[in-house]
Formats: C-alpha cells, sequence, structure tokens
C-alpha cells in the first residue's frame, strides 16, 4: 500500500504569485477548504513545500526520520531546518559587540 498525506488547503491564492496558484492547482485543489489525500511522493512533498503556509499537512501514514523524509509538528506544519549560510552569524555575544562603544571613538 502507498503512503499518503492528507492534505487540506486553508489559505487563498489572492495576491500569490503565479507559481504557487499553478502549484495549488497542480496538487488538485478546485477550492479553498478542500482536504485531498495525496500519495507520499518526492514530487508532492516538493510541491507542498513551496505553498506549506497556504496548506494544512497531516501525514496519514508518518515516514521514518531519515533522508528524504521531512519532519511535521503536531499540527502538521512541516519543520525545516533555519536557513543560515556559514559566516553570517555573529560571533558569541550580542551584536552591541560587533557594533563598538560611542564612548570609544
Amino acid at each position: 500500500m502507498e503512503k499518503t498525506i492528507a492534505v487540506k488547503w486553508i489559505r487563498s491564492v489572492i495576491g500569490r504569485t503565479d507559481d504557487q496558484k499553478k502549484t495549488i492547482r497542480g496538487l488538485g485543489f478546485k477550492r479553498l477548504h478542500q482536504t485531498l489525500t495525496l500519495p507520499d511522493r518526492p514530487e508532492i512533498r516538493g510541491m507542498i513545500n513551496r505553498v506549506i503556509h497556504l496548506l494544512e499537512v497531516n501525514p496519514s501514514t508518518p515516514r521514518p526520520e531519515g533522508q528524504g523524509s521531512l519532519r511535521v509538528d503536531p499540527e502538521g506544519r512541516f519543520l525545516t531546518p533555519p536557513l543560515q549560510k556559514p559566516g553570517l552569524a555573529p560571533p558569541n555575544g550580542s551584536r552591541n559587540d560587533l557594533r563598538g562603544n560611542a564612548d570609544e571613538i
């Protein structure tokens, strides 16, 4: 039996980009507040991730942690690691340490 994901469209696409509108239609949604049961495949998960802010996701059969799996919180939203480029994080300490002290000038 193929693993499935239950997905509900909860936010309108008014004011969203054409790519997001096409992704919602590509997933098979016709109207707001519609719930679909979709196969749990990488291409479907990729589409869901592109419009996750418009959807509510409940995995019908959870996938094990590991490569290719996405973590889902109890409310059905995907958990993603924070985006951080190397070298952009401030060193240990506060931002004030980077700016210096006005009394030193």
